[in-house]
C-alpha cells in the first residue's frame, strides 16, 4: 500500500498492545510498515469513510511518546492524531468502561522545590476544538458509551493508591483532570510543536486509581476500557472530515471567493501583487 500525499492520514497512537488490538479491529486492509529507525506502523482503511489509519504502538511515557511522536508525524505528514487507550479515574463520577475525551492534557511533573514547599508550575496542552466537537456530537449517539469531556492529567507514575501524596497532589492542584494516564501530554506536545496539527487524546477508565486497581484489572476492566475508546475513537472519525472532504461539507472554501463587490481570501494562499477591478453598477 503507498501513501501518496493527497491521502488524507490520521495518527492513532496507543501504549498496550491491548489498547493496540481494540482500534486495529476497525482497521481493514492493513499492511505493515517500518520507519528507518526501527518504528512499526500498519496503515489500513477505516471503513465507511475517507480516513486511512496509521497505527502504532509505542509504550508506555510521555518522554518516549513525545519523541516518537514526532519522528511519525514528520514521517506521515498527517492530518490529525489521536493517542487512545485506558486511564485511572479521578473523580467519583466518571466510572470503570467510561471515556473521558480530553479537553486539555496537564503535564503534572513540572514546579520548583522551594524551602516553602513544591511551587506548581502547570501547563496544560488543549485538545483540538474541531475532533472534540466531532466527539461530542458522536458519543449522542452512542447509548451504551458514558463520555465525559474535561481535562486529563498526564504523570510518569501508575497511581494505585487515593491517599497517596501524588493523589492529594493531583487533587490540589488539578482537580478538574477527570482521569490520569503516562503519554496524552508527550502526544500533544509533539503535535502542537510540529504546527496546526489536530490532537486529542481519549482514554477509557479501567480503573479508580486506587487500591482496588489490580482487582479491577484482573476483571477485564482494561479490555473493556480499551473497547470503549476505541469505538468513541471510530466514531470521531466518522464525524470529521479529511481536508479534502466532500464539496457538500458545508464549510467555507479554502482559497480565494469572490462575493459579488469583494473578493475573500480567507484560508487561501497567494503570492505577488493582486489587481482588483471595480464595478460601480448596483
Amino acid at each position: 500500500m503507498t501513501m501518496p500525499d493527497t491521502q488524507p492520514t490520521v495518527l492513532v497512537l496507543t501504549a498496550l498492545p491491548l489498547e493496540y488490538a481494540a482500534v486495529r479491529a476497525h482497521v481493514e486492509e492493513r499492511e505493515e510498515r517500518v520507519h528507518r529507525d526501527g518504528t512499526r506502523i500498519e496503515v489500513g482503511r477505516l471503513t465507511s469513510t475517507s480516513w486511512h489509519v496509521a497505527l502504532a504502538e509505542l509504550g508506555m511515557g510521555a518522554e518516549r511518546t513525545a519523541a516518537l511522536t514526532t519522528q511519525l508525524i514528520h514521517w506521515l505528514r498527517p492530518e490529525a492524531v489521536l493517542f487512545v487507550g485506558v486511564a485511572g479515574s479521578l473523580k467519583d463520577d466518571v466510572g470503570i468502561g467510561d471515556v473521558v475525551v480530553g479537553t486539555q492534557v496537564y503535564e503534572i511533573h513540572g514546579g520548583k522545590q522551594a524551602p516553602e514547599g513544591f511551587l506548581v508550575r502547570p501547563k496544560a496542552l488543549p485538545g483540538s476544538h474541531a475532533l472534540e466537537q466531532a466527539a461530542r456530537s458522536a458519543v449522542r449517539d452512542m447509548p451504551r458509551v458514558r463520555a465525559h469531556f474535561m481535562p486529563i492529567a498526564t504523570g510518569d507514575v501508575v497511581l494505585a493508591d487515593a491517599e497517596s501524596e501524588i493523589a492529594r497532589f493531583l487533587r490540589r492542584n488539578y482537580n478538574d483532570a477527570g482521569a490520569i494516564e503516562m503519554e496524552g501530554s508527550g502526544a500533544l506536545r509533539a503535535a502542537h510543536l510540529s504546527g496546526q496539527l489536530n490532537a486529542l487524546v481519549i482514554r477509557g477508565i479501567s480503573d479508580r486509581a486506587d487500591a482496588e486497581k489490580h482487582r479491577a484489572d484482573a476483571s477485564g476492566s482494561q479490555q473493556r476500557a480499551a473497547e470503549q475508546a476505541a469505538a468513541v475513537t471510530v466514531a470521531v472519525l466518522h464525524k470529521h472530515r479529511p481536508r479534502e472532504g466532500s464539496s457538500d461539507s458545508g464549510e467555507e472554501p479554502q482559497g480565494a471567493t469572490y462575493g459579488g463587490d469583494h473578493i475573500d481570501f480567507r484560508g487561501g494562499t497567494f503570492h505577488g501583487p493582486v489587481t482588483g477591478k471595480g464595478d460601480r453598477r448596483r
